[in-house]
């Protein structure tokens, strides 16, 4: 599989596309590498009319378009916390279901993960273990 990604920097008005096909190891090594406690403590002293984003990472899987999403924050001990935005197909119910069922592609998001963790649900994304990751939603 074949990734690519998107960056969402505390200080850039606009998302940085990486366009370039990336390995699975080389998604790890962006995510685990990225220097989030630098971009949230940076925030935290700039002047937030220039602060356009919490720093975050979207990987996408050029075959079928899912991507999964790291977004860092601090908790209330300034411990840097993550949230997962998971864009991917789900089922869904037209009309109550009286006119059958469609699959549509949705964003779900979970809080609250540490960087270990985070990188072990990214790593199940890399994978394709897909219903590891939709366990959290549930």
């Amino acid at each position: 599989m074949t990734f690519i990604y998107s960056i969402c920097d505390p200080y850039e008005k606009e998302i940085i596309y990486k366009n370039s096909p990336l390995t699975g190891e080389e998604v790890l090594q962006i995510a685990k590498h990225y220097p989030w406690q630098e971009k949230l403590e940076g925030s935290e002293k700039a002047d937030p009319n220039k602060v356009y984003y919490n720093p975050s990472l979207d990987f996408r899987n050029k075959e079928n378009n899912r991507s999964f999403c790291l977004t860092a924050h601090f908790d209330r001990d300034k411990n840097v916390e993550f949230s997962f935005w998971y864009h991917r197909p789900k089922t869904t119910k037209v009309l109550f279901g009286l006119l059958g069922k469609k699959e549509k592609m949705v964003v779900d998001d979970v809080w609250g993960f540490n960087l270990e963790d985070s990188l072990q649900y990214l790593k199940h994304f890399i994978n394709g273990e897909y219903h590891l990751i939709e366990a959290l939603y549930n």
